[in-house]
């Protein structure tokens, strides 16, 4: 397949100023959309580690208490 003259043109001469425009306004929103995305992955993991820890803590004093009340 042979490129088109208009794909030539603007290989040869770069974007227009329209297209560089458009081209950083959708960067920008990737670049935006992958950082919501990083925080919002990272809260998600920092809250289940988070719930993990307390689960265990729970269950360490409900055992220490089983444990005391069975020495009794």
């Amino acid at each position: 397949m042979y490129p088109s003259v208009y794909e030539l043109y603007k290989y040869e001469h770069g974007l227009t100023v329209a297209e560089q425009r458009a081209a950083d306004v959708h960067a920008g929103e990737a670049a935006a959309a992958l950082r919501d995305l990083r925080l919002r992955l990272r809260r998600t993991f920092r809250l289940g580690r988070r719930v993990r820890s307390v689960r265990r803590t729970a269950d360490a004093m409900t055992a220490s208490a089983q444990v005391l009340s069975s020495v009794r």
